[in-house]
């Protein structure tokens, strides 16, 4: 327990563990900046409803953003950019508590502050939700916790078997994460706005005050991302040899 807690102490006092905490803080930004903007400049396109081809352009943007940031950041920090994935990373002790907590801290402000430049970008984006999560007509509380809980399971699943386990993709992993993030978007859109990410979902909803079941989006991410990395870890990464 000592051990651990100067463990944690040394993080805050750690230059890398602050450089690794901003790129954190840029990559999200960046993804929230994205994603949440493909959401409003189609939404402005199609007068906000959700055609075939809309779907597929906001999965494709979240898709390819992820990617490309990932590859951009995984060597510096992980390239997490979602409190699901650092919230597994620090169940499977792949990062320490104290830094998890930083990164998760960097994600949620860059997500803010990416909603922000939205509005100080694009115009009458402060007359949209500026890409809040929201259930669809019909959609249950039911359906929306276990709909998030298996489409964050399918990107901590990937991030693990790929970039994770020394066994895995390695430098092809970001590719995965993106394909990942790419096919949950064309299957959740119009159930939950497919989230799989805490900060994705609080950046635009305080910005726009978009509050209606937010808790969802926080309770099955990390639950979704949790089980997936306890899943991967010990029956996969520590599996007998």
């Amino acid at each position: 327990m000592r051990d651990a807690l100067e463990l944690n102490r040394g993080e805050l006092k750690s230059l890398e563990a602050w450089r690794t905490t901003f790129a954190e803080f840029i990559a999200t930004l960046l993804f929230v900046f994205l994603g949440a903007g493909s959401v409003i400049i189609t939404g402005t396109l199609t007068g906000g409803e959700l055609t075939a081809t809309r779907l597929v352009t906001i999965a494709l943007a979240h898709g390819l953003a992820i990617s490309l940031l990932v590859f951009a950041t995984a060597h510096i920090s992980g390239g997490h950019l979602n409190p699901a994935v650092t919230f597994a990373a620090m169940l499977t002790n792949r990062i320490s508590a104290a830094r998890g907590l930083m990164f998760i801290v960097a994600q949620v402000v860059g997500a803010v502050v990416g909603v922000l430049l939205l509005l100080a970008t694009i115009p009458d984006a402060a007359n949209t939700n500026l890409g809040a999560h929201s259930l669809g007509p019909g959609v249950s509380i039911g359906m929306a916790l276990l709909m998030e809980i298996v489409l964050t399971f399918v990107l901590v699943f990937v991030v693990f078997a790929t970039a994770v386990d020394p066994g895995g993709m390695g430098n092809l992993a970001p590719i995965a994460i993106g394909l990942a993030v790419l096919v949950d978007h064309l299957v959740a859109v119009p159930i939950t706005g497919a989230s799989m990410n805490p900060a994705r979902s609080f950046g635009p909803a305080l910005v726009a005050g978009e509050w209606a079941n937010h808790w969802v989006y926080w309770v099955a991410p990390l639950l979704g991302g949790a089980i997936a990395g306890f899943v991967y870890q010990f029956a996969f990464i520590n599996r007998p040899r």
